[in-house]
């Protein structure tokens, strides 16, 4: 009775949602169902190689195969093939080449063609592009990582292949992280469609308030920051000095409300279901460095490009010069995955930049099991202004168009008059919404939403929240998500 009720929720979480993605546009679901079942089946097949060769690791190297010696050895291209086939490399590989093959096309393609033709027209020669109107499927980027955290895991040996499935496929398409995360491992999602899932009041409160304290986050905070960050951006030619500080900061808090918010909303969505996700962000713009920020900001990307990227490379376990080439790859990847524009691939590599000297002097690590204090120190409040400051240079060239635009936007800060036609009032609202978010998190810690003790504060904050998300949802124009982009 067990097993069945299961397999009706799993089956019942599927059809939600491959319903909440087709809502989007039908005929991309065929592209999520193709890569979970190319990704279903080299699971299954690495599991069974892997089971027939016991003497031999995945990790090792590929598995020996001898040929029958009555053919005195003479290779044929059908003995060619049951060696290949019988290489749990040769799934993995197919499944990785398939995921990113498909991203690649989507995504990148447009970015290569006209990318190489601006190269050729630079050296001399005459060039057209030829590119395609291409739709980039939401969530690509966020499921084609999952699925892959599949595969790899089960060439690794860390989990066992699946054969449900109706288990898997929901697995890859689980609705309330599909088009913005976070990216889940296999490792830690996948196993919770095979467990007992009945609602518990406690995890269905936290659910709730996840998703209260999400929908403020973008709702609240994003939206009313994108009223003025918009327009600042698209008019920085003449902007002041002082109205593009406020754009680059005010784009900071859009960002991570946006972001943090969705990532907020599908745990506490998920929780409601049962499931567990990771958290995607914890209090970034508190971090003491660059590398502090990345322990905090996007979580679940961040780690598994260490995990399936920097590691592999060899980490930081390998001479000097290649652990720094090790980092800019990571970052550069990073970038890259955010989007087909050179303004990501700087956005990655400004990043690298100033996490490579903390690296050098060994204090990547540091803060690693420190605590905020109720009140920072003057040392704290310095570190986090000035880690802050460069998060928001950078995230100049990430709402960019190009980097030409970019560069002008920083020009602009420093050469454009300081305090010309600034009306400071158009700002107070945001700067009060975010003064509000900003004491709320250092309250919360990053932890438990809402966890306040006495009663008449935590319904006084239900209240107070619920009344600015219907307040800010039915006068002011709402917001894409801005991470569906990619």
């Amino acid at each position: 009775m067990f097993q069945k009720n299961l397999k009706l929720q799993n089956a019942f979480i599927l059809l939600a949602s491959y319903v909440f993605y087709g809502w989007w546009d039908w005929r991309f679901l065929g592209l999520i169902i193709t890569s979970s079942a190319v990704d279903y089946w080299c699971g299954l097949r690495l599991g069974y190689v892997i089971a027939q060769a016991p003497s031999s690791r995945a990790d090792e190297g590929s598995v020996a195969i001898s040929i029958d010696e009555r053919e005195n050895k003479t290779e044929t291209a059908s003995s060619f093939l049951l060696i290949v086939t019988r290489n749990p490399k040769f799934y993995l590989t197919l499944s990785i080449l398939f995921n990113l093959g498909l991203l690649g096309f989507f995504k990148y393609f447009n970015f290569f063609i006209e990318s190489a033709t601006d190269f050729i027209n630079l050296i001399g020669f005459q060039a057209h592009a030829s590119t395609l109107n291409l739709i980039l499927p939401v969530g690509i980027s966020f499921y084609t990582f999952q699925t892959m955290s599949y595969t790899i895991d089960v060439y690794r040996g860390k989990m066992e292949a699946t054969k449900d499935p109706v288990a898997f496929f929901a697995f890859v398409a689980f609705f309330p992280q599909l088009v913005a995360g976070p990216i889940e491992r296999a490792s830690n999602l996948l196993p919770q469609f095979f467990k007992r899932r009945e609602f518990e009041y406690q995890q269905g409160s936290d659910g709730m308030k996840l998703i209260l304290w999400g929908l403020f986050k973008k709702m609240v905070i994003a939206d009313n920051c994108a009223l003025v960050v918009n327009p600042i951006f698209e008019n920085y030619q003449t902007a002041s000095g002082l109205e593009l500080m406020m754009g680059a900061i005010l784009f900071a808090f859009q960002i991570y409300g946006d972001f943090s918010g969705y990532s907020d909303i599908a745990i506490g969505v998920a929780k409601l279901f049962g499931f567990e996700l990771m958290t995607n962000f914890r209090t970034p713009y508190f971090s003491r460095d660059i590398a502090e920020f990345w322990r905090r900001w996007h979580i679940s990307l961040s780690t598994w490009f260490r995990d399936y990227v920097y590691i592999p490379l060899g980490g930081s376990r390998v001479p000097k010069a290649k652990a720094i080439r090790n980092i800019f790859i990571v970052f550069f990847v990073s970038g890259f995955w955010h989007g087909a524009n050179w303004t990501f691939i700087a956005w990655g590599g400004i990043h690298a930049a100033l996490f490579i000297p903390i690296f050098l002097i060994g204090k990547n690590r540091a803060h690693l099991h420190e605590g905020e204090h109720m009140v920072p120190s003057f040392k704290e409040i310095f570190q986090m202004g000035s880690t802050f400051l460069l998060v928001c240079i950078a995230w100049v060239f990430f709402r960019a168009d190009t980097v030409g635009e970019a560069w002008g936007y920083l020009k602009g800060i420093v050469f454009h008059p300081l305090i010309s036609g600034v009306r400071l009032s158009s700002y107070l609202l945001s700067i009060v919404l975010i003064s509000i978010l900003i004491c709320l998190e250092w309250i919360m810690k990053g932890e438990q939403v809402f966890n306040f003790r006495k009663p008449i504060i935590r319904y006084s904050s239900y209240s107070a929240i619920i009344v600015l998300i219907l307040f800010y949802g039915v006068f002011f124009n709402p917001q894409d998500f801005i991470y569906f982009q990619f």
